[in-house]
């Protein structure tokens, strides 16, 4: 028949179908067998490829059966007759190119490879060699991150950058002090650029999932004793800790905020049980009464451009703006009294008299106080205080060695107020960037100075 046919005044051609196998065919060998693989959807046959290689299924039961489950043939039974095949290269390849080598030419790849044994044969002094290797190169990474990044862990093993940085003598104190404070951490209350601009702290907790900076707790904790120790600016922070300078600024101010509560809450006052348990041996005597001995420090501060602040914060005795702070300690060198930071111009009196102390004080308590203190009729209680001339020109003969005493018991309250500035920030200008949080961020350093640092007089 034709393959056009004429219907009407339309030529219709008719369509031939189309078989995969006319397209192409596989060549039989000749003289081959007649064996081919049991896997699904694998065309490994002998009929077509002589050169191909066949396996019968091990006897071994355990080895079978997963020989079975990895053809994965559902009621598939095994014969004598049942085998798989593997591909291989053939042997009557032609010769290799002069340019090609024998590493060069690849062999081909085997369609499956269910009846490869297990155990893998190794050269084991290379295997040895190349552990090593891995090993070293593993400590050296380990010691180029610990280089690149400016973190708590770099500096563990040096008690003097731990001290320098941190104001701790050593990791293991710091470590001790963590672990005071860790549980608290898990309802860290951040401030938020948002809160900082409404003046507002944010109530969102902190969790893994939503800390919003990448610094984990105890990394922040360091970044804020470094601020403190170190004083250097808040973008350099943000350069050695990789992290925005806005970021530093919140961290700050978060973590000034969280231990000034933490740690407030904690009583420092203590009862007139526990300062003569622990009185000093330079206390016995006239001054054994002694609760605190009481101290004014001042904190230079950047000027500003209004006039008003500069005369209200303006200290003649320092001759710069200042904030005033009186600090009180028990006669052993532990800090229990700070107040908030007042005026520069304020008077020693008026700071005494508005920092709430004397509701601490009863008739059987003694303070020691230096000269500008002139507060007898603001204290219950006796006030050892150095004699003044007044008029005088020379002081009398009964006094002097009562001054030259209190003098000598008084300056421990300014050594402890010299390991209060320490730490670099308040060692140099207050800018005005940070006026905000001053008084938190003094009143957590006087008290950390409690946990950094041990007696300061001697028992």
């Amino acid at each position: 028949m034709n393959q056009y046919q004429d219907v009407g005044a339309v030529t219709v051609r008719k369509r031939k179908k189309y078989n995969v196998r006319d397209a192409f065919k596989f060549q039989r060998t000749t003289g081959g067998s007649n064996e081919h693989c049991c896997v699904p959807l694998c065309t490994a046959s002998s009929r077509y490829n002589s050169e191909l290689s066949f396996h019968r299924f091990p006897k071994q039961n355990g080895l079978r059966e997963e020989w079975l489950h990895q053809i994965r043939r559902t009621g598939f039974t095994v014969t004598p007759h049942t085998k798989t095949g593997a591909g291989t290269r053939p042997t009557s390849s032609p010769d290799p190119s002069p340019m090609e080598t024998e590493e060069e030419m690849v062999p081909m790849l085997e369609d499956h490879d269910y009846g490869a044994c297990r155990v893998v044969c190794v050269n084991r002094e290379r295997y040895e060699k190349m552990r090593e290797e891995i090993e070293a190169l593993r400590q050296q990474l380990h010691t180029l991150h610990m280089e690149k990044s400016f973190g708590l862990e770099r500096f563990a093993s040096s008690p003097e950058d731990i001290r320098f940085y941190t104001g701790f003598p050593s990791y293991e104190h710091l470590m001790a002090f963590w672990n005071l404070i860790s549980t608290a951490t898990a309802k860290l209350v951040r401030v938020t650029t948002r809160a900082r601009k409404t003046y507002a702290t944010s109530t969102t907790t902190e969790s893994p999932l939503t800390r919003p900076t990448k610094l984990l707790p105890i990394d922040e904790l360091f970044l804020f004793l470094t601020y403190l120790s170190t004083g250097c600016t808040q973008r350099e922070l943000g350069h050695r800790f990789n992290i925005h300078r806005a970021t530093v600024s919140r961290v700050i101010v978060t973590w000034a905020n969280f231990l000034y509560s933490l740690l407030g809450s904690v009583c420092t006052w203590m009862s007139p049980a526990a300062v003569k348990a622990s009185l000093p041996r330079v206390f016995h005597g006239s001054y054994s009464d002694t609760q605190v001995v009481l101290d004014c420090t001042e904190l230079r501060c950047q000027t500003p451009s209004s006039l008003l602040p500069q005369s209200e914060d303006f200290s003649n005795y320092k001759s710069h703006r200042t904030f005033k702070a009186m600090v009180g300690m028990s006669p052993h060198g532990a800090l229990t009294f700070v107040s908030v930071l007042f005026e520069g111009s304020m008077s020693n009196r008026e700071v005494f008299r508005q920092s709430g102390i004397t509701s601490l004080l009863t008739p059987d308590m003694a303070i020691m106080v230096d000269k500008g203190f002139m507060v007898d009729d603001l204290v219950p209680g006796t006030v050892h205080c150095p004699a003044f001339l007044s008029k005088k020109m020379q002081m009398p003969e009964v006094d002097v060695p009562k001054t030259q005493s209190i003098a000598r018991l008084s300056v421990h309250v300014e050594r402890m107020i010299r390991r209060v500035k320490e730490n670099k920030l308040f060692d140099t200008i207050i800018p005005l960037s940070i006026a905000g949080s001053i008084n938190q961020l003094f009143t957590v350093t006087c008290l950390l100075s409690n946990y950094q640092n041990g007696p300061l007089v001697k028992k």
